[in-house]
Order: structure tokens, then sequence, then C-alpha cells
């Protein structure tokens, strides 16, 4: 008799759509998580850069990512209520290790690292970005979309500054 209850129960959530059955964010709402836990790194590294930067091409690149981010972790925020996302607080645990990686080092060793990060962190986020920008009348599409061009630019400067000759 108990085994018709039990199998009765977790029918009735799964019709019902109990909270244990819903635990899984839409896409959308992956994203934007994932956007601004991106942004706060962006945030975190870009003082960092203007603090153990050795150049003052990678302090400046520093000052706009923290700029840039700020601005687009507003409207990402903005995007995640439309969504009745509860935004994260802080970065990711990936996004940790390396900010904590990168605190380590200061003047040209931060440079090389900081710019291999960056590139690579804008490109994924180029390519992630892209994709969620395809969706259609959506709030993380939106703001996917108008995230785009500073994320290009980011990756310009990025570029630029890896192409430059070390000290």
């Amino acid at each position: 008799m108990s085994k018709t209850l039990i199998l009765s129960l977790t029918l009735a959530a799964a019709v019902t759509g109990a909270p244990c059955a819903m635990a899984k964010d839409q896409p959308n709402q992956a994203f934007i998580k994932k956007a601004i836990e991106g942004n706060l790194a962006e945030v975190a590294v870009g003082q960092l850069a203007q603090q153990k930067g050795g150049s003052d091409g990678v302090k400046n690149f520093g000052r706009q990512l923290e700029t840039d981010h700020s601005a687009a972790n507003q409207k990402a925020m903005n995007a995640a209520s439309s969504l009745s996302v509860t935004p994260p607080t802080e970065p990711s645990k990936q996004q940790k290790e390396t900010y904590q990686k990168l605190s380590k080092l200061s003047g040209a060793a931060f440079d090389r690292e900081f710019i291999k990060e960056s590139v690579t962190d804008h490109r994924k986020d180029i390519a992630e970005y892209e994709k969620e920008a395809k969706q259609q009348n959506d709030p993380a599409a939106a703001y996917a979309k108008e995230t785009l061009p500073a994320l290009h630019n980011h990756l310009q400067a990025a570029q630029a500054l890896e192409k430059q000759p070390k000290s």
C-alpha cells in the first residue's frame, strides 16, 4: 500500500511541476547567470590589471574592462529580472581561480598572462553571445546583441596588446 502512495505522490509532483521537477534553468536563464558571473570577473580582473599591470596599455585595457563590464552587468541584471532569475553575486569558481593566479603576478609577467587570458576568454564569450543573440524576443538575446560590439572591441584590444613587443 505504501508503494502505491509513494508512486502517486511522485507522479503528482511530476505532473504539477513541483519544485524538484523545475530545478533546471532554461537556456536563456543559464546564459544570463553566466554572463553576470563573467561581468563580475571582468570587473575584478580589470581592477587587478590597473594595479599589477606593467605597461600603460595593460592598465588602460584593465580600466576599459572595468568600465564596460560594469555597464554591461547593469543591463544583464535588468535582463535577469525580466527572466525572473536570481543573479549570481560573484564570479564562478574557475573565474576566481584565474583571478587568484593573476593576483600572484606583477609587471611583465602579469601582462603576458592577463593578455593571454583576455584573448582566450573574449573569444569564448563572443561565441556564446553570438549563439544567444540569435534567439527571438528574449531579454537575454537582446542583452547579448547589445553587448557583442564591446566584446569584439575587447578582443581586438587584447590582440593588439598581444602583438606589442615585450619589454
